[in-house]
C-alpha cells in the first residue's frame, strides 16, 4: 500500500487518493523530470475472437469474498488494443517476488518481455484463463476504482523561515497497537516534543502537505541541506501513533465549511481560514512516521514498493484486496467514468485500508501533478477479471 504498502493496508485510501482525505477511504519526478505518464482516454475496446467452449467446462473458483466466473476471452473488453508492453515492465517487477502459481511462469514472461504484443497476446491465450470476479454477495457489477500517488514536496532538514512542519522518525518509546501521544498531543504537551527530540526527518511548508503524505505514506522530497545542497529522497512508512484515522476533508463537509473537499479546496479553505489550522489537523488524531530512503536515478523511474514488496509501475500498478485477488496476479481491468476510460492489463501489487471486497481497486496513477490531478478525482465503476494458469492449482 514494508513501508508504503503496510501503511496502506492500516490507512483509509483517498476515495481517489485527495478525495481520501474527503471521505477516509487509503505513492512526483523531481522538477527537473517529467512527470510520469499519466494514461490517456484509449479506444473504444474491441474484443478478440471467441474461444467457443473455452471457458464452458471449467467450474467457477471461490477465493475469500470474492468468486471467480471463467468466461472467454471474447468477454474483456479491449484487449486487442492494449500496449501490453507496459503491463509487461509491470509483471517483471511481480517476477522478482513471486508466489508458488505464477513462479513456474516468469521465465517465459522475462524472454516474452523482447516479444511482440502480438506474441505476448497470444502467450495470455495459450497460458492463462480469465475470470469474472464477482462478489459473493450483491450486485456482480458494482465494483469501484479509485486511484493513488506518490506526492513530490520541497523540505529542508532544519527548520526555518517558511518550513516549520516536521515530518519524523519512529519515536523510540513507540509500542506496536498501543495508542501514542494523538496529534494535538504531539503539538502541544512537552512529553510529546521531547520523546521525538531528534526524530526530525525533515521539515515542510504546509501541514496539508505533510498531512496529504502521511495519508499516503510515502512521497519523493527534494531536501536543501545544512549547506545548500538539494537531494532527493523517498519517505517510506514506518510506523503510526496508533490512533484511527480520521478524514479532515469529511470533517469540512459535515460541518458545512465547504463543498469541494478536494485538495486545492482544502487548501483555498485554509488560506481563508489561517487561524483554524489546528483546529482543522487536529480532527485526525493519527500521527504517521518514516524512515527516509536514497532515491537514486534509478530508483525514480519506479514507483515505492507495494505489499507485494515490488516497486510500482504508474497506470499498471493496482491495490487489492488480498482475499479476493492474490499479489502478483495478472488483472484485466475495466472503468469507464468522466475522469478517464480504462481497459487495459494491469498486475496486483498492493493493498490499502479502505480496499476491500471483491471488485475493489486502487489504481496507482504515478507521481507529479498530473498523476495528483487524476488522483484525486478518480472515483468510477469497475469490472475485474484474474488471469490464472491454465492447469494450475487455486
Amino acid at each position: 500500500m514494508n513501508t508504503f504498502p503496510f501503511f496502506r493496508r492500516i490507512r483509509s485510501t483517498l476515495a481517489a487518493v485527495l478525495a481520501a482525505v474527503v471521505a477516509a477511504c487509503g505513492t512526483p519526478p523531481a522538477p527537473e523530470q517529467i512527470d510520469a505518464p499519466v494514461p490517456s482516454d484509449m479506444q473504444q475496446p474491441t474484443a478478440p475472437l471467441a474461444q467457443p467452449g473455452a471457458a464452458s467446462t471449467l467450474d467457477a473458483i471461490v477465493r475469500g469474498n470474492s468468486r471467480w466466473q471463467p468466461v472467454a476471452w471474447s468477454e474483456l473488453p479491449g484487449f486487442n488494443n492494449d500496449a501490453l508492453f507496459e503491463a509487461w515492465n509491470a509483471w517483471l517487477k511481480s517476477c522478482e517476488r513471486p508466489g508458488p502459481v505464477f513462479a513456474p511462469l516468469c521465465p517465459e514472461v522475462r524472454r516474452l518481455s523482447i516479444g511482440s504484443e502480438a506474441e505476448q497476446r497470444q502467450w495470455l491465450i495459450d497460458r492463462l484463463q480469465p475470470y469474472r470476479v464477482e462478489p459473493l454477495q450483491g450486485s456482480p457489477t458494482a465494483g469501484l476504482l479509485t486511484a493513488y500517488f506518490e506526492p513530490e514536496l520541497q523540505g529542508q532538514r532544519l527548520p526555518g523561515p517558511g518550513f516549520t512542519v516536521p515530518l519524523y522518525q519512529l519515536p523510540a518509546n513507540l509500542k506496536a497497537r498501543q495508542p501514542w501521544f494523538s496529534r494535538q498531543e504531539i503539538d502541544t504537551l512537552a512529553a510529546a516534543q521531547e520523546a521525538l527530540r531528534g526524530r526530525e526527518i525533515v521539515y515542510l511548508s504546509d501541514p496539508v502537505q505533510a498531512m496529504l503524505l502521511q495519508i499516503q505514506g510515502t512521497g519523493r522530497i527534494r531536501v536543501t541541506e545544512p549547506d545548500g545542497s538539494v537531494r532527493r529522497v523517498r519517505l517510506a512508512y514506518a510506523g503510526h501513533n496508533g490512533h484511527p484515522y480520521q478524514s479532515i476533508g469529511g470533517w469540512l463537509l459535515n460541518q458545512g465549511e465547504l463543498r469541494d473537499a478536494s485538495w486545492p479546496g482544502i487548501q483555498a479553505w485554509l488560506k481563508q481560514n489561517p487561524q483554524r489550522v489546528n483546529e482543522l489537523m487536529w480532527r485526525n488524531p493519527r500521527v504517521v512516521f518514516f524512515r527516509e530512503e536514497r532515491l537514486s536515478d534509478f530508483d525514480a523511474a519506479f514507483g515505492p514498493k507495494g505489499a507485494q514488496g515490488v516497486p510500482l509501475t504508474p497506470g499498471r500498478s493496482i491495490a487489492v484486496d488480498p482475499q479476493s485477488i492474490p499479489y502478483g496476479t495478472p488483472v484485466w481491468l475495466a472503468s469507464e467514468g468522466p475522469q478517464i476510460a480504462l481497459w487495459r492489463l494491469v498486475l496486483a501489487q498492493d493493498t490499502g485500508g479502505a480496499i476491500r471486497g471483491a471488485v475493489r481497486a486502487d489504481y496507482f496513477a504515478g507521481w507529479g501533478e498530473a498523476a495528483g490531478e487524476l488522483a484525486g478525482r478518480l472515483k468510477q465503476p469497475l469490472r475485474l477479471w484474474v488471469l490464472w494458469p491454465k492447469a494450475l492449482p487455486y
